[in-house]
């Protein structure tokens, strides 16, 4: 078997919504008094969300996600509002607005009201500030969906400066929850597979993806969502990376696997096509020259680096 040279893909770019800098000091959620200072520090700043959109103010050369509790109440009034924790000492703060006071800020020349995706993609705010906005979208969307008791049907309330919500009629506590989602590269030899969901850009391909289920381990997760969207049976799983994606809360748990057959069967419930690639051809769209003009995921999706891996390390990325 002839190996592909390793390709020049310049630096490697940066994954979306990792390396966060806050520091989520848990044991101060519920210190009401440390609370009440901590929204009253002349450093605090927060970060606005408004259903699926953030509010920016439209600064260059990139937005300010941040605003002061005061001029953030200003915007509309305020559903939830939670404590991220401190980023060199300075408070973070997640406000939720209603999703329909947000439409009116959207003539403003002043403010950028778009999501969270585009934010990312587009690189419309310093990278520091993807990990909160995530943590922020993650955790008041959450607040969102539960605001009543699953147990007993109660409206709940929030506590722990809004990291859990307890319904007073049945004392069940409640806490954010995060859908692990299996996110990988089946790989044989020199190619591997990837797959088309009908919801994709017309050009694009990306690795296949599925949610853990329960009493599943990740590499029995990986096995089976393999077998199930393409046919494609596998053995070894190795683990590469992990990332927060807020839509609306999961975290991919990125890895590479064996492939062991190779007829591939599409399940077109889930895609709209699936094929083998070979490495050069991957090289190709990952830097945006192939000939049909394929594409792979951008740089913010843990996706692109799964794929870029494999380019750049051949079978070497199992081991």
């Amino acid at each position: 078997m002839i190996v592909s040279p390793r390709p020049d893909l310049g630096p490697p770019p940066r994954l979306g919504y990792i390396g966060s800098r806050i520091d989520r000091v848990a044991g101060l959620r519920s210190d009401a008094a440390a609370l009440k200072k901590l929204s009253d520090d002349a450093r605090a700043r927060v970060y606005v969300v408004g259903g699926e959109l953030v509010v920016l103010k439209a600064v260059s050369p990139t937005c300010d996600p941040l605003f002061a509790p005061a001029d953030a109440r200003a915007l509309g009034p305020v559903h939830e509002s939670v404590f991220l924790g401190l980023i060199d000492d300075a408070p973070r703060f997640g406000f939720h607005l209603d999703p329909q006071a947000i439409e009116p800020l959207k003539t403003r020349n002043d403010l950028k009201i778009t999501d969270l995706r585009s934010i990312a993609v587009q690189g419309l705010v310093d990278a520091e500030h993807l990990p909160p906005l995530a943590e922020a979208k993650a955790l008041l969307g959450w607040h969102a969906r539960h605001s009543h008791c699953p147990n007993c049907g109660a409206k709940t309330e929030i506590v722990q400066a809004g990291w859990r919500r307890d319904c007073p009629a049945c004392r069940c506590e409640h806490f954010p929850r995060t859908d692990p989602v299996v996110i990988m590269l089946a790989i044989a030899g020199e190619r591997c597979v990837l797959g088309r969901s009908p919801r994709f850009l017309p050009t694009m391909w990306s690795c296949l993806a599925g949610f853990a289920e329960p009493g599943e381990s990740i590499e029995e997760a990986v096995r089976r969502e393999v077998l199930e969207e393409v046919g494609v049976a596998c053995g070894r799983v190795k683990y590469f990376a992990s990332q927060p994606w807020p839509f609306p809360s999961s975290i991919m748990i990125g890895c590479h696997a064996e492939a062991l057959s190779e007829t591939i069967v599409v399940d077109r419930e889930e895609l709209e096509d699936a094929r083998w690639f070979e490495r050069e051809e991957l090289a190709a769209m990952l830097k945006r020259q192939h000939a049909a003009g394929l594409t792979t995921p951008p740089p913010v999706a843990i996706a692109h680096h799964i794929i870029r891996s494999f380019v750049e390390d051949g079978r070497d990325v199992l081991k």
